[in-house]
């Protein structure tokens, strides 16, 4: 048998290299499966492979909810943001605390959001956050109104880094912070 007959580990992780370098997208575990016949185990074999080979290197196998990609170490994110300075996105307080609403305490409704913040929700925050993609209606509310429940999207778990909802650090004990009954 040639070697592209029965690749090693270590060609298998060079093939799932090349696809993850020429995709546009995060690939999903499913979609390097098929594109190169593995199984699960060989799958999760060679992609270890590939994560200790790149352990000596600039660039990181990263997991999202979206699959796989790869990204640079971040040890040199100093180095990119001196030489390539980009126009850093800034994220107002009141998107932020509507976002964290939503990711812990999802399903919720607007009413939901504007009673924990304790402030009217500005219809261009929502905006915003659908814009971007990181938040989609799922169901309604049964009471009177039918107000549409918010929920977060795999495009806010891709944009923070986060494979599941699971990897949200702890809330805070407000009661502690604050010295709030």
């Amino acid at each position: 048998m040639t070697d592209t007959q029965n690749p090693s580990l270590e060609n298998i992780s060079k093939q799932i290299e090349v696809l993850l370098h020429a995709s546009e997208t995060s690939l999903t575990a499913n979609a390097i499966k098929q594109h190169l016949s593995l199984s699960t185990t060989e799958l999760q074999r060679a992609l270890d492979v590939l994560r200790q080979r790149l352990d000596t290197g600039v660039l990181r196998l990263h997991e999202t909810a979206s699959g796989y990609r790869l990204q640079i170490a971040d040890s040199y994110s100093a180095l990119i943001q001196r030489i390539f300075p980009q126009r850093q996105e800034r994220l107002s307080q009141a998107l932020l605390e509507t976002l964290s609403v939503i990711a812990y305490k999802q399903p919720v409704t607007r009413s939901d959001i504007e009673y924990v913040r304790g402030v009217t929700l500005s219809s261009n925050i929502l905006r915003q956050l659908f814009d971007r993609g990181w938040i989609k209606e799922d169901g309604y509310k049964d009471t009177l109104g039918r107000p549409a429940f918010l929920h977060t999207t795999p495009q806010f778990l891709d944009a923070f880094g986060m494979t599941s909802l699971d990897e949200l650090p702890p809330m805070p004990d407000l009661a502690a912070i604050g010295g709030v009954n």
